[in-house]
Order: structure tokens, then C-alpha cells, then sequence
């Protein structure tokens, strides 16, 4: 069979993509342009992709096409009533990423909540060699002991946050953004009630209809001015516009985010005036890379592979 990867740049240059080489002839592109993939994807029999567009139009010349392999667990960019009409198979990898998200999320946490920005600061520009005391505390900074951690999406990654938040000693509340989990292990709540009760809010939920600017000036403004929010679910839960407001003007006391509405990060970003790393940390959308992570996925897709090749459906995803 012939295998092509369209952005092997997206898993990294550190993973080892060589097993592949035993399941038939494999392309490895590192990147590909709109332009390129009806062209690329005419050529394989088996397509890997992350965030390549799978429709009508790129799929116009993949006669020979019969399974896509999807580099991590959304779906969004797979139009399943061609494919499905097709007969071409999708499947992604579920739960490679756990472990790396919930750890990301405590990172960006703390960053902000002990104001590590100032303090690292601090000691490197030299003030902590001219210091006439042993500590400093011009940047306050509390215990998370006893706090209200709020969870927006309690999936996976959403309960994983909240056993590790409890075993900071956090009261654990949570929204459900489909309305239909019933999880008895933390308290349910609306969303209203969760942005007023909350010292954090950790969002963890995929974006649908529901959850599109989830968040703007108005949920915004019913927060604690001492709250963090936290962003490692999609970029377009959160209206960004709102959010840089919300920091300037003191609405909130602090913003963590992993994803952005447009990646890589637009030019007019309005996030992209905040200067201030005691206020808003972004990271490059690498909460899920560890290289345990990524290592993790390419031998998911691999394992998908080979059960498609023995007649087994592993990981198959219909809608």
C-alpha cells in the first residue's frame, strides 16, 4: 500500500516515523500547501493528516484512497458525508495526550498565580544581589488550598485537572457544555454560577455550536477580579477581542492560554499588546506535545494501520 503523510512537521523531527517503512511504500511530506493536496493525496492509498481539509474538492482525484489516519482525536477537518460516500475510512488516536494536557494546564497556572514571571525577573536583572533582605514580596501570591477550581468540559483531560486541582485542596466544580454529563464525582453547575463561584476556570471542552465565544465580555465581567482563566480546549471558546479587555482593565487577575481563535497567532491578535507575563502567558499550542505525546500518537496511527490491513476496525470514526 502506499502511505502519505502530509505534514510530518506537525508531529516533530524527534519522533521516529521508520516502522511505517514495513507497511508499504510511504511518502513523508513535511508540510503541504491548500494547493498541493489534491495532487498529494491522489497519490495514497492510505492518507495521514492532522490539519489538512478532507473534502470533496481535495479528495477529487483519490481514486485509490481507502483509510485516513488522523494524528490526534478531533475530526473537524473531515467531511464524513463524502467520505462516508466514498467508502473511505477515518480514524483518529484517543487519550495519546492526557497525561501532557493536564500537566500544561498546572504549568500555565502557576506561571500566573505565583507571578514566577516577576520574581524570575527579579533575581536574573540583578535587584536579588542587591537586596538587603533574604526574600521579597512586592508581587503578592496565595495558596491554591481551598480554592474553587471551576472546569469547563469534564471529559478525560477535564477529570484528570480535577483530581490533581483536588489534591491541591481545590473544591471542584464543573459545566457541562453538551448538558448530558452526569459525572457524580464533582458538583454540576451552571455557567453563570461556576464564573461567579471560581478562583480558576480551566476550559477542556471541544468547539461546537455551544461552545463558540463561550466566553465574552459578559461572562467575562461575573468573574472574581482574582481569577485565572485558563484556555486548553480551542481558541474560539474564548472571545479574544473581550479577553484582552478584560485583562486591561483589571476584570480579572490573570489569563493562561494554549490556543488561539487563528494558529499561528494573527498580527491583529488583540492579545498579542499584553505584554505583562504576570497577566497572560500563550503558549504555542503544545499542551499535547511531550514527546511521550508525540511519540504516543505516531504509534497509535501505526497500530490503526496495521489493524485496517488485517480487516479490523481500530480508533474507526463514522461522523
Amino acid at each position: 500500500m502506499k502511505i502519505v503523510f502530509m505534514e510530518t512537521d506537525t508531529l516533530g523531527s524527534d519522533v521516529d516515523l521508520s516502522p511505517y517503512d514495513k507497511l508499504g511504500e510511504v511518502i513523508k511530506y513535511p508540510s503541504s500547501e491548500p494547493e498541493q493536496y489534491t495532487d498529494r493525496i491522489s497519490e495514497a492509498e492510505i492518507l495521514i493528516i492532522n490539519k489538512v481539509v478532507i473534502d470533496a474538492k481535495t479528495l477529487s482525484k483519490a481514486d485509490k484512497l481507502k483509510l485516513i489516519c488522523v494524528t490526534g482525536t478531533g475530526t473537524n477537518v473531515v467531511d464524513f458525508d463524502f467520505t462516508n460516500s466514498r467508502g473511505i475510512k477515518v480514524c483518529n488516536v484517543k487519550s495519546y495526550s492526557t497525561n501532557s494536557v493536564v500537566q500544561h494546564t498546572f504549568a500555565l497556572f502557576f506561571y500566573v498565580y505565583e507571578k514566577l514571571s516577576y520574581y524570575d525577573h527579579f533575581v536574573k536583572s540583578g535587584e536579588y544581589i542587591r537586596s538587603d533582605i533574604f526574600s521579597h514580596f512586592m508581587e503578592k501570591f496565595h495558596e491554591l488550598t481551598g480554592k474553587t477550581w471551576g472546569i469547563i468540559g469534564l471529559g478525560e483531560i477535564g477529570r484528570g485537572v480535577a483530581a490533581v486541582a483536588k489534591q491541591f485542596g481545590c473544591k471542584i466544580i464543573f459545566y457541562s457544555t453538551s448538558g448530558k454529563n452526569m459525572n457524580q464525582d464533582y458538583e454540576s453547575v451552571t455557567l453563570d454560577t461556576l464564573l461567579q463561584e471560581s478562583d480558576v476556570i480551566s476550559i477542556h471542552a471541544p468547539l461546537s455550536d455551544k461552545t463558540l465565544n463561550l466566553i465574552g465580555e459578559e461572562q467575562l465581567s461575573k468573574m472574581k477580579k482574582s481569577a485565572v482563566l485558563l484556555n486548553l480546549g480551542r481558541g474560539p471558546i474564548i472571545d479574544e477581542q473581550a479577553l484582552a479587555k478584560a485583562l486591561k482593565e483589571n476584570w480579572i487577575a490573570a489569563a493562561g492560554l494554549d490556543v488561539l481563535s487563528q494558529e499561528p497567532m494573527s498580527e491583529n491578535n488583540p492579545l498579542k499588546d499584553i505584554q505583562d507575563s504576570t497577566k497572560l502567558i500563550i503558549t504555542p499550542h503544545i499542551a499535547w506535545a511531550t514527546v511521550e505525546a508525540r511519540e504516543r500518537v505516531v504509534q497509535e496511527v501505526y497500530h490503526n494501520i496495521i489493524a485496517y490491513q488485517n480487516g479490523e476496525a481500530r480508533n474507526i470514526v463514522t461522523k
